[in-house]
């Protein structure tokens, strides 16, 4: 039931057309709740059609595109969302599958893919870095930058972990 409310977030932050929505997805809401640009259009109806969005008026215009924004409604769903519980999800990745299955059948191979998403891990955590340092100058941020900004340091302490995991698991692979 997420999706829904990162687009009601994203479109109480911008009103947005579902091509404005898919990029800001992938620049940033992407990075922690990605969405195709299907799912998203997908959504979008369902939330019109539940009453918590509606299309701006516009002027007639040949190749405009409709932009979304919250009704009341949906902006109450969110709340409720928001102020709601849900309990952690169990992690599931293949590569700790992966992992696990070498101790079984052996390590050869493994070690490849293990730099290989070191070196993934490593650039997202630069990209992480640069985003912090363009849209976060400073310490004194208003109290909406300081949530998007601990949202992002999340991501920052997430890679960082991932990082010195897997250093450790590739020494830990090399010794066999």
């Amino acid at each position: 039931m997420s999706l829904p409310h990162a687009i009601l977030t994203a479109l109480l932050e911008k009103p947005s057309s579902g091509l404005e929505l898919t990029r800001r997805f992938d620049r940033s809401i992407g990075y922690f709740w990605s969405a195709t640009h299907q799912q998203i259009y997908r959504e979008l109806a369902k939330l019109e059609q539940s009453g918590f969005i509606r299309p701006l008026p516009q002027q007639p215009s040949r190749g405009r595109k409709r932009e979304y924004e919250v009704l009341p409604e949906g902006r109450a769903e969110l709340t409720a969302w928001v102020a709601g519980s849900e309990d952690p999800r169990p992690v599931r990745d293949p590569l700790l599958l992966r992992l696990r299955a070498a101790a079984v059948v052996g390590t050869h191979g493994i070690g490849a893919e293990l730099e290989r998403h070191l070196g993934l891990h490593e650039r997202q955590l630069a990209e992480y870095l640069a985003i912090e340092e363009r849209d976060f100058p400073g310490s004194s941020l208003p109290a909406d930058d300081r949530l998007q900004h601990l949202v992002l340091r999340g991501g920052i302490e997430l890679e960082k972990y991932w990082i010195a995991w897997l250093t450790e698991a590739l020494a830990e692979v090399s010794e066999d």
